[in-house]
């Protein structure tokens, strides 16, 4: 499926920023089944410093300064992007969740993809015994990895309530989890505390999803929106499979990746440092509109 992506994010100060300086990671990039065939980042004020490049897990990095004092900020993506939808694992097929474990803690690999940055707590993500307890109900002795994951994705969409304004960008995976409801990044970031506490790989993944839902299927939560889901590693021959607890669904061919991490603090769209005094009020706007079937099969990172 090939969708034209737009999404603009507009910053409104209180009063003048004197300077500013940002990290943006709002740039798809080519991935596995994921094609770019385009893709552009329009800022207003123009800034004065601009550098592109990439940080350690591939995702795209734009680092911008601006010098010039400025009441608002506008950021405006434009992408043309052909997803492939993945070939699941045959339900039982994959390895059983205690093999997937050892074979994680064991491997020496350490680059980008490596089940090793993300076996253990990270900045946004602690390991709490409630939730891993929660966690652990779907991996009774013996499961395959593939089938526990999909269970736990349905069970967090069937106990926990979606609702915009329960929750922060800076509440924690146990906050969340005591609430019984928030967005995708708390149910992405509670499912992730849970599979690490109990020795599993679980990456976070920030994206898109798209706006207009299939014939014949609901509108899925997070689309007109950047959504969040979670990739697990099910073993060297599944490899990472990815997840979608917020809708309780396969991430597939209505997801395009953006950025991949071990939480929100890793891949945070727009992060930086603003010098201003008062408050700022921001607004993101996002379309991801199907044009056509993606033409063939692509297999390249």
């Amino acid at each position: 499926m090939i969708y034209d992506i737009r999404q603009t994010t507009t910053y409104e100060y209180a009063s003048k920023v004197a300077s500013a300086h940002h990290e943006l990671r709002l740039m798809p990039i080519n991935r596995t089944r994921q094609r770019v065939y385009a893709a552009a980042l329009e800022i207003s004020p123009v800034p004065h410093e601009r550098r592109e490049g990439f940080d350690f897990f591939g995702n795209h990095v734009t680092w911008i300064g601006l010098e010039e004092p400025h009441d608002s900020l506008s950021i405006k993506v434009a992408a043309r992007v052909a997803v492939e939808a993945p070939d699941d694992p045959t339900p039982g097929k994959t390895p059983r969740w205690e093999e997937v474990r050892a074979a994680a803690m064991m491997t020496s690999d350490i680059g980008a993809t490596s089940p090793a940055h993300f076996l253990f707590p990270s900045r946004r993500v602690s390991l709490d015994p409630e939730i891993t307890e929660y966690v652990r109900k779907s991996f009774p002795s013996g499961r395959p990895v593939f089938d526990g994951a999909s269970e736990l994705m349905r069970r967090i969409k069937a106990d926990f309530v979606y609702e915009i304004g329960a929750t922060s960008v800076a509440t924690t995976p146990s906050a969340a989890y005591a609430l019984r409801r928030g967005v995708c990044q708390d149910f992405a970031h509670i499912m992730i505390s849970g599979l690490r506490g109990i020795g599993l790989p679980a990456a976070y993944v920030s994206g898109y999803l798209r706006t207009v839902p299939k014939e014949g299927r609901a509108r899925l939560e997070g689309a007109d929106a950047m959504h969040a889901w979670v990739m697990v590693w099910c073993g060297a021959g599944a490899g990472w499979c990815g997840f979608d607890p917020t809708n309780a669904i396969l991430v597939g061919d209505d997801h395009v990746t953006l950025a991949i991490g071990r939480d929100y603090s890793d891949i945070a769209p727009i992060a930086g440092v603003v010098f201003s005094s008062g408050e700022q009020h921001i607004e993101v706007a996002v379309d991801v509109i199907p044009v056509s079937v993606a033409p063939a099969r692509q297999t390249d990172g």
